[in-house]
């Protein structure tokens, strides 16, 4: 039995000759693994999606309609579509450019504030889209510090990207990075090779799986975005994401909005099959050392200023716009003061929609430990299959990612229209 096989057999149950499970058994093991996950994916994303897809080609007369012609021959959704794909692929390189030296930075040198900096650019990642527009709504504005005029532009967008995927580009490819042998680039120096002929033969070749994966991740990410573009892009910048939107709450056109949404998901599934391949060329067994063993305090001018212009860049990228955003939370009419948090916790117009910040606390709060619990329990389920080699495992790998790619809007409407009867009315549940 293999090392995988051998991982199934140590699950609770009587094993079979010779401390193994039989087939029957671990077949048995495997399905009560996979059901519980996919029926999750079947009722949450499958049937909620297949619902207003269905509806919203079916016309009023019982025909179909036309949807994905209307998309094709309509030159604003081409466009829609095209801008969607090359903002993708600009917001891709331009963190790739800018994450690389960082990413190289952390992996190989050890200095003052290092985890402290590397959390940081994590919580910029994490942070809500609607928080980061306002933050470079603010920056980029006219009115902003920097007296720029880039909002409703491209380049605020890129910006933003670059913003929001930073950390997936210094995580990545840094936390491989950081696990390479530095004397085979130590060998190849002292035979002759500059920095730059060293890097290009010996690390880019050991580090290409890695940057791969990340520039998938950043593609994916940047592909579906919705709330960046939404509050940065203006009216004449639209992803498809949010012309899915558009095309739902302001046009009403759902026929139109489930075939993006379909176009979308179809480039979602092609984006991850490239990187699960991609995760298995980086799953190629390699001489790895500890992250401690290779990283080394910065010795000379040079190493210290590459350090030091790295970290001013991930200051004025992280930490100005969050500087920002809080700045104007204190700025009022009379000056600097407290009167914006303190109108959290009054309700001057008597809005139904009120609720008060404790609650609001408490909700998000109670909302992230049950997700949090359900999330890692099926994940870890999965964890175990996909280890496992195989077409099934990587079709597996492949189907429990998908939701990352669905549109939110069309999903969100295909919750209020597939679960609205019992035994699956969950329209005024908490889920």
């Amino acid at each position: 039995m293999d090392r995988h096989g051998a991982a199934l057999t140590g699950l609770p149950g009587h094993p079979g000759r010779g401390g193994q499970r039989s087939p029957a058994q671990r077949i048995a093991v495997g399905a009560a693994l996979v059901v519980p996950p996919l029926a999750f994916l079947a009722v949450f994303f499958v049937y909620p999606l297949a619902s207003i897809v269905v509806e919203s080609f079916t016309r009023g007369d019982g025909g179909v309609s036309g949807a994905f012609s209307d998309v094709v021959t309509d030159p604003g959704l081409r466009e829609v579509i095209w801008f969607t794909v090359w903002q993708a692929a600009v917001s891709t390189v331009l963190t790739l450019l800018v994450g690389l030296p960082g990413a190289y930075v952390f992996a190989r040198y050890d200095f003052p504030g290092k985890g402290l900096i590397r959390a940081a650019t994590t919580v910029a990642f994490v942070l809500p889209t609607v928080v980061v527009g306002s933050a470079f709504l603010a920056l980029l504005g006219p009115g902003g510090p920097l007296r720029l005029d880039l909002v409703d532009t491209v380049w605020a967008i890129f910006i933003a990207h670059v913003f929001f995927n930073y950390a997936v580009v210094l995580r990545t490819v840094g936390g491989f990075w950081s696990h390479l042998d530095p004397r085979a680039v130590d060998a190849a120096r002292v035979l002759g090779a500059s920095r730059l002929q060293a890097f290009r033969s010996v690390t880019l070749p050991l580090l290409r799986p890695a940057i791969s994966s990340a520039a998938l991740i950043v593609f994916l990410f940047t592909l579906t975005s919705f709330g960046v573009v939404l509050l940065l892009g203006g009216p004449t910048h639209a992803t498809v994401e949010v012309e899915i939107y558009r095309q739902t709450t302001q046009f009403l056109n759902l026929p139109i909005a489930a075939a993006l949404a379909i176009l979308q998901l179809l480039a979602v599934t092609a984006v991850l099959v490239v990187y699960g391949r991609s995760q298995e060329r980086r799953s190629v067994h390699q001489a790895l050392r500890a992250a401690e063993d290779t990283a080394r305090r910065p010795h000379g001018v040079g190493p210290w200023a590459l350090v030091g212009v790295n970290l001013a860049f991930v200051v004025a990228l992280i930490g100005v716009p969050i500087a920002v955003l809080v700045q104007r939370s204190f700025s009022t009419a009379g000056g600097l003061g407290l009167r914006y948090y303190r109108e959290l916790a009054s309700d001057p117009r008597g809005s139904t929609l009120f609720v008060p910040p404790v609650e609001a606390i408490r909700n998000s709060l109670v909302f992230a430990c049950v997700a949090t619990i359900i999330a890692v329990g099926l994940a870890v389920m999965i964890a175990v299959l996909v280890v496992r080699p195989g077409a099934a495992r990587r079709g597996l790998d492949i189907l429990v990612m998908l939701p990352l790619g669905a549109s939110a809007v069309t999903l969100g409407f295909g919750f209020l229209i597939a679960l609205d009867q019992p035994p699956l009315d969950f329209r005024s549940s908490p889920g």
